[in-house]
C-alpha cells in the first residue's frame, strides 16, 4: 500500500506543475471604460496589468504591456479615445488584427 500511495502522491504533484502554469497564461484581459479614467491612469493601468482591453464607445482597444507581447497574428500599432475628461488619448503598444500575418492566412 506504501508504493501506490507514494505513486498517487506523485502523481498530483505532476499534475498540479502542469496545471498551475498554463492557469497563469489564461489570464483574462482587464476591461477598463475609457470615459470613467484619465489618460494617464488608463496607461498606468496598463503599465499595471499588463493585458488590458480599454472600452469606448461599442468597440475597444486590446493593449498589451510591454509591446512585444502582441499575440500571434497582431500587430502593435497606436490606438486613440477620449478619456472621462473628453481629451484626445493616444496610446502606443495596442495591439491589432494584422490580415497581412502569417498565422491568419491558411
Amino acid at each position: 500500500m506504501g508504493a501506490a500511495s507514494r505513486i498517487a502522491a506523485n502523481a498530483a504533484i505532476l499534475a498540479a506543475t502542469l496545471v498551475l502554469p498554463s492557469a497563469a497564461f489564461c489570464a483574462a484581459a482587464l476591461n477598463v471604460d475609457a470615459r470613467s479614467s484619465t489618460c494617464s491612469q488608463i496607461s498606468q493601468i496598463i503599465r499595471q496589468n499588463k493585458k488590458v482591453f480599454v472600452r469606448s464607445g461599442f468597440g475597444g482597444s486590446s493593449f498589451r504591456y510591454p509591446p512585444a507581447k502582441c499575440g500571434w497574428g497582431y500587430a502593435r500599432t497606436t490606438a486613440s479615445f477620449r478619456d472621462a475628461a473628453g481629451k484626445q488619448c493616444v496610446l502606443d503598444y495596442a495591439c491589432a488584427y494584422d490580415s497581412g500575418s502569417f498565422y491568419n492566412n491558411p
